[in-house]
C-alpha cells in the first residue's frame, strides 16, 4: 500500500492557509511532519489526519469540556 502525500501548496488549500504560512510554521518546528522529496516537501496523508485530530477541541456545550 503506498502512502498518499500532499505537497505545500495543496495542504495550504485543504487548510485555507497560505504556503508562507506552512513554511514559517516549519522554521518553528510547529505544524505536522514533514517529508523532503527531491528538495519538495512532502506531508504524509495520515501525519496531516492525525495532525488534525490532536487540534480538535470538545466544547463544553458539546459534553464533557476536555481537549
Amino acid at each position: 500500500m503506498f502512502a498518499r502525500h500532499l505537497n505545500q501548496d495543496q495542504l495550504a488549500r485543504r487548510w485555507s492557509l497560505s504556503a508562507r504560512t506552512l513554511e514559517r510554521w516549519r522554521s518553528h518546528g510547529k505544524g505536522p511532519c514533514y517529508l523532503r522529496l527531491g528538495g519538495r516537501v512532502a506531508y504524509r496523508l495520515e501525519d496531516i489526519e492525525a495532525f488534525e485530530k490532536a487540534g480538535r477541541h470538545v466544547t463544553e456545550a458539546d459534553g464533557i469540556g476536555v481537549r
